[in-house]
């Protein structure tokens, strides 16, 4: 009998064995979430964000870092309530339903399948910028394939892949503060200190907040996928949580400060032309530095997003696949790992088939694949707060009315205004795809599939 308390023993309360290898630190989940998220996010998108905030890129990402925090703690109180692979297919199959926990599988499936997509095509971009003779087409082909070999290798080598880039990213960072205070400092092409991108009255509006939210939901994705690795943590229950909360947090602080000191740089500009707005921020560099500067940031983003980014949301959506293809939601050989490095190599390897085809379709399209994978996180974020309610305030009723009652309705009411306020294109496909979710929960219904663990719901939690 494994000891309760030991990792293994807690895959055992909920009917699994130990398969997946542990040996990732809550330093090495922190990191992983860090690079999910993309410490230089920013750079792809400030020229838009620019535009539609009327130069207060900074307030943006506070106003999403708060709206998202919400989200953080739910998925932290269900990660340590339920320390298993499927993240949110996991957390509201036993905190709700398990049906409705299908469900919000297959719509976090959405973004983590079209996560990638949209990682290789924004690297795709920036490469063609660099070598712009060169099909975007070769760029998506390359950097899935090396993705696909780091994550097959094993999760040891894929935290130290992640680590590497990270480290990277942070120079870089650092180079970028270097060059933008010399630059403020010298007053270099009208640069100058400013407080009005962090908050400018004159041009705040409730609109702004409104389009803050609906960036910042794409912007903080990665936070979430976390979760997916608590079966390959050696931290206990609540590692997941903490580096779900520390990584918000951290890369929040990131964005804030390079999108304030990027502003600092044009405080004189009240938008730029759209032309100029996919390139504004390589532009800014290269105008206040060097040319050579310049493309080296260019590189620098290709690389964060097309292998490290991409690398993580590849580890993320096979996990999930594992998850629920072990409990029999999905065709049995996704849920098959390799014995000698410990990973779902068939879940992997699909991954890396639906991205190619996906990625190839979507070229060019990077708008509607965006909409796309925020309508399947925002599904999923208002299920998962949902489940936090009736696991936690109803079937436990738990006295902590803060963490179990207030920050899962407000997080739910934030992400549903969201959702609301989604584009046309988006309902649509998402709509669409739900559809086809439950015709697959009711095929598997009607074969009398249910959660295989013996174990999936202790005996206080079906009273």
């Amino acid at each position: 009998m494994p000891d309760p308390q030991s990792p293994q023993g807690e895959l055992a309360e909920f009917g699994y064995r130990q398969e997946l290898r542990r040996s990732l630190s809550t330093t090495d989940l922190i990191v992983y979430g860090l690079v999910f998220m993309v410490p230089i996010a920013p750079w792809a998108i400030f020229g838009t964000v620019y535009n539609e905030a009327k130069g207060m890129v900074p307030l943006v990402y506070l106003i999403g870092l708060v709206a998202m925090i919400f989200t953080a703690i739910s998925y932290a109180q269900m990660s340590k309530a339920f320390p298993v692979a499927g993240s949110v297919y996991s957390y509201v199959g036993r905190g709700l339903d398990e049906n409705v926990g299908f469900l919000a599988g297959w719509t976090i499936l959405l973004d983590y399948l079209l996560v990638p997509t949209l990682l290789y095509v924004f690297a795709a971009e920036s490469m063609s910028g660099i070598f712009p003779d060169l099909p975007k087409w070769i760029w998506i082909v390359v950097f899935l394939a090396v993705n696909t070999v780091i994550n097959y290798i094993g999760i040891s080598f894929t935290a130290l892949v992640n680590r590497l880039f990270l480290a990277a990213e942070l120079i870089f960072l650092v180079i970028f503060a270097v060059i933008a205070i010399t630059a403020i400092s010298r007053g270099t092409g009208g640069a100058r200190f400013t407080t009005a991108p962090l908050f400018d009255a004159a041009d705040f509006s409730p609109a702004l907040v409104a389009t803050a939210l609906s960036i910042a939901v794409l912007s903080f994705l990665g936070f979430d996928g976390i979760a997916t690795l608590s079966e390959e943590a050696k931290g206990g229950r609540r590692a997941a949580g903490v580096a779900m909360i520390s990584g918000l947090l951290l890369v929040a602080a990131f964005f804030v400060t390079q999108t304030w000191l990027a502003a600092m740089l044009v405080p004189d500009t009240e938008s730029f032309t759209d032309d100029e707005a996919g390139n504004a921020f390589f532009t800014i560099v290269e105008r206040v530095s060097s040319h050579g500067w310049g493309i080296a940031f260019l590189a620098m983003n290709a690389l964060a997003v097309g292998i490290a980014n991409a690398v993580a949301a590849q580890s993320a959506t096979s996990r999930v696949l594992f998850s629920m293809s072990r409990d029999g939601r999905l065709p049995g050989f996704l849920s098959y790992v390799n014995p000698r490095t410990q990973v779902p190599e068939r879940a992997i390897l699909l991954v890396a088939g639906l991205t190619l085809v996906a990625g190839l379709f979507f070229v060019g399209q990077l708008s509607l694949i965006s909409s796309l994978v925020n309508f399947g996180a925002l599904t999923a974020f208002l299920l998962l707060h949902a489940s936090v309610v009736s696991y936690y305030g109803l079937r436990q009723r738990s006295g902590n009315v803060f963490l179990h009652w207030v920050a899962p309705v407000i997080g739910f009411l934030i992400i549903g205004y969201v959702l609301w306020n989604a584009e046309a294109n988006a309902k649509i496909g998402g709509v669409v795809w739900l559809v086809i979710g439950v015709a697959v929960l009711l095929y598997y219904r009607a074969k009398g599939i249910g959660i295989r663990a013996e174990h999936a719901f202790s005996a206080d939690e079906r009273g």
